[in-house]
């Protein structure tokens, strides 16, 4: 897929992260961007540092509520005429077990997670289809690859994102549209500071702290990298697209070891 000729790209969750590193990679490029995120402050920052793009639209959206994201894209149709790429970046975490996880809080996680690149999916696909070059890009994760205790939630919904996408990139085949699913590792975000603490049994502050170094000890890698990868994924039309050797490693044992890869990875852990 050529990413130099001037098209519009959609990014949700473009407010941090690899959604802000994506944009500005995509603004250099002479992309027109179309950013979405629940946060203003934080999406006028990445809307501003956006040198090189033909065209900044930015919209405040809730990707978990379907009416939305309809709107949103009506508004970036209106906005841009066409779209070409589209993000499905937006995403939250929550730490603690499945026990410890209130049925509110894994269904709020599940809802933007997984609902929201449903939502995505489903108010822009039919305007991909109508362009030559296109591609509809879900973020998952390397939990999506391997399921650790502790992310129920979050593994389920980032492995149900990645069996949509399969699906949809089965249905999709020889439309014109690029069906990409991205399983990042360790990026160097804020998705941990920014975490949801489970609110009906609870975690104590220290095994919240205790989580929260485990899991930063494991970011590796920056967002500005974890953007040129999904780029040049996009450019080579990979259909999955792994970032960092954590991902690389993480996908490999669990197919090799299915059921056993979680023990031998708690003792490379410690």
């Amino acid at each position: 897929m050529n990413l130099n000729s001037g098209l519009v790209a959609v990014i949700t969750g473009a407010g941090s992260g690899i959604g802000r590193a994506l944009a500005q990679a995509l603004a250099v490029r002479g992309a027109a961007l179309a950013l979405a995120d629940i946060n203003t402050v934080a999406l006028e920052e990445t809307a501003k540092s956006c040198y090189g793009a033909s065209r900044v639209s930015t919209h405040l959206v809730d990707v978990s509520v379907a009416l939305q994201v309809n709107d949103f894209a009506a508004a970036v149709l209106e906005a841009h005429g066409v779209v070409n790429l589209v993000f499905n970046n937006a995403g939250v975490a929550l730490f603690g077990s499945f026990e410890q996880t209130s049925a509110a809080d894994f269904d709020w996680l599940f809802a933007i997670n997984f609902g929201g690149v449903v939502n995505g999916s489903r108010a822009f696909l039919p305007h991909l289809k109508k362009v030559q070059s296109a591609a509809l890009v879900n973020i998952s994760s390397v939990f999506g690859l391997i399921a650790p205790t502790g992310q129920s939630a979050y593994s389920a919904a980032k492995f149900a994102v990645r069996g949509f996408t399969e699906v949809l990139r089965h249905e999709l085949e020889g439309s014109g549209v690029l069906v990409a699913c991205v399983h990042p590792g360790g990026i160097k975000t804020r998705i941990t500071q920014n975490a949801r603490v489970p609110s009906s049994l609870g975690i104590s502050a220290a095994e919240h702290a205790k989580g929260l170094a485990d899991m930063e000890r494991l970011f590796v890698t920056s967002p500005e990298v974890a953007a040129a990868t999904i780029l040049r994924g996009l450019e080579r039309n990979q259909k999955r697209i792994l970032i960092g050797q954590d991902a690389i490693f993480l996908d490999w044992i669990s197919r090799l070891m299915p059921i056993s890869y979680w023990k031998i990875l708690q003792r490379l852990v410690r």
